[in-house]
């Protein structure tokens, strides 16, 4: 793959990164979750909930998954939405 290709995909990537990092905290705040409160539902450290956020975080599916369960919402529709944004 060319490297000016390369680059554009990783620019891409990085933009959904900070969107749907964008999208959770939106959530979470709506849900009047702070980020402490969050991550003792779902088991994981504030830090790492704080730099996905921020789109410094690339999470695993998995993680993905514990998150919308924590806050209540369909992973499906959230990653559409994100990547709606994008498009």
């Amino acid at each position: 793959m060319p490297a000016k290709r390369k680059e554009e995909n990783v620019e891409a990537e990085r933009e959904l990164l900070i969107k749907l990092g964008a999208k959770f905290k939106l959530v979470r705040e709506e849900k009047k979750l702070s980020l402490e409160k969050l991550g003792k539902i779902i088991g994981k450290d504030r830090q790492s909930i704080h730099r996905f956020e921020r789109g410094e975080f690339n999470p695993s599916y998995l993680y993905l998954v514990e998150l919308c369960k924590g806050l209540e919402i369909n992973i499906g529709e959230i990653l559409k939405e994100a990547n709606n944004e994008t498009l």
